[in-house]
């Protein structure tokens, strides 16, 4: 069963970055996920795009 302590959103991250931190040529793996980070972050913005496009987005349709 899991505790709240298990669920917080930070936890696993922090744990992450720690063993990554300490782990030799930990340097190089940061950076190629920061890539892939910033690659996911641009697809996700780009289908974004294609999926309004032809909607009419002006300020009434919010």
């Amino acid at each position: 069963m899991a505790t709240n302590s298990s669920l917080s959103p930070g936890t696993g991250l922090a744990a992450t970055a720690r063993v990554l931190y300490r782990t030799p040529g930990a340097q190089a793996e940061v950076e190629t996920l920061k890539a892939i980070a910033i690659f996911c972050g641009a697809g996700l913005v780009v289908s974004l795009l294609l999926a309004t496009n032809g909607l009419d987005m002006s300020p009434g349709f919010f």
